[in-house]
């Protein structure tokens, strides 16, 4: 099982999952704004979405880990890192959060 879903992590993840489903307005990866009254399997149901994957290294419960996403656009980024071409030379892609990506991105061009 993943850390924020047993353990240790846990308690943080659930208190900040409510904090972020308190004030966030819109979805972390597309913009657009989460209809919190749609609940699962709706595919713009909310959800709390990692901004860098715990299986990439990102940290189980730390709010700024965390942002508001619909399910689907969540699914869409799966645990995908950005792939910095320029810096192809290190072989190590740079780690940013969505914040920081266009609100329209194709997720083929990043890797898994």
């Amino acid at each position: 099982m993943r850390a924020d879903r047993v353990g240790k992590h846990r308690t943080a993840f659930d208190k900040n999952k409510k904090r972020i489903m308190m004030t966030a307005t819109v979805c972390g990866i597309c913009g657009k704004p989460v209809d919190k009254t749609l609940k699962p399997p709706h595919p713009l149901s909310p959800v709390i979405d990692h901004i860098i994957p715990i299986s990439k290294g990102g940290h189980p419960s730390a709010l700024d880990n965390l942002q508001l996403a619909h399910w689907q656009c969540n699914r869409a980024k799966s645990d995908k890192l950005f792939n910095d071409k320029n810096n192809k030379n290190s072989g190590k892609p740079e780690i940013i959060g969505n914040r920081n990506l266009p609100q329209t991105i194709s997720w083929k061009n990043y890797r898994g």
